[in-house]
């Protein structure tokens, strides 16, 4: 199926592939989200051309639109839209996928994309096709796994689940960010025995064959900052920046976002990560896609990077 193109003058030097989502609210409404909607608008926060492929209904296309002023956004029409319904017990939160978009392959990415400096895969719902992965030659490709590494039952429940085929967009990347608890065992919602919980040392360990892959692996813990692991040297901890906390939705893809934008420009790998760092922690001082600083911002905040 031919995309769907709004009409970007240029094209975009940062290209991010996946689905942006309806996440439900406890009072009935939804609200835009989806890590092409955070990463996207922090790459144009940052100077870049930013541009998504995406796929989902009419409406909210619109409201991808109309939150994205000026970036590109190349969509797959479908019926439904990837929907995502949280909810929370004393213990943790249970997620449910109530809708799911179409498929996104490399036929979706216009053809004067696929030489964009930067891609991010980053799927949600196991939408994006690995073997895109091998399809960008000439850009830095990264992913975000966390849509690879869930599957779900038939009531819609979301659980991790191994790599499985994706493994394959492994050696095609140039950098892998991810948080541990992507790759974590949870609880069973159904009221039966829990699932044996991975270890955090099985889930390091998982990670850590996946950099043997991977040129650069980077695995985020929120407050705890993040680490880099690198060319089999021991893993690297670089803390995050000391903040007030308001909204910490969509930190994860900022930082993604921030870290291949300042990989891109400086070369440096551990100075993209502390700069990733200062960049996510700004965003979660402020509610939604409010809190993604401009260049300016971080700039007075932490001086010429």
């Amino acid at each position: 199926m031919t995309p769907a193109t709004n009409g970007a003058s240029l094209p975009p030097t940062f290209v991010v592939i996946g689905h942006a989502t309806r996440d439900l609210m406890p009072d009935g409404g939804w609200r835009l989200g989806g890590t092409v909607t955070f990463a996207a608008l922090t790459a144009q926060r940052l100077g870049w051309l930013a541009g998504i492929v995406t796929s989902g209904p009419e409406d909210l296309l619109a409201a991808l639109t109309e939150t994205l002023p000026g970036v590109a956004i190349a969509a797959i029409p479908a019926q439904e839209a990837t929907t995502f319904e949280n909810r929370y017990t004393d213990r943790r939160r249970l997620q449910y996928l109530r809708g799911r978009a179409a498929p996104l392959t490399l036929d979706a990415v216009p053809l004067a994309w696929r030489a964009a400096p930067l891609v991010l895969l980053a799927p949600l719902a196991q939408e994006v096709a690995p073997a895109m992965a091998a399809g960008f030659p000439a850009s830095l490709v990264a992913a975000t796994p966390q849509g690879w590494l869930r599957r779900w039952a038939a009531d819609g429940f979301v659980v991790p689940c191994p790599l499985g085929h994706a493994a394959r967009a492994l050696p095609h990347l140039g950098a892998l960010i991810l948080s541990r608890e992507d790759v974590l065992a949870v609880p069973d919602a159904s009221g039966g025995d829990d699932l044996l919980p991975t270890s955090a040392a099985e889930a390091d360990a998982r990670i850590a064959a996946w950099a043997r892959l991977v040129p650069l692996v980077v695995v985020t813990a929120g407050a705890d900052g993040a680490q880099l692991l690198r060319d089999g040297e021991p893993p690297r901890h670089f803390p995050a920046s000391p903040v007030r906390e308001v909204d910490p939705t969509g930190a994860g893809d900022v930082f993604a976002a921030a870290f291949l934008c300042h990989l891109r420009a400086t070369g440096d790998p551990a100075a993209a990560v502390a700069y990733a760092n200062q960049v996510a922690g700004l965003s979660i001082e402020r509610e939604g896609t409010a809190g993604i600083p401009t260049r300016e911002e971080i700039q007075a905040q932490f001086g010429a990077s």
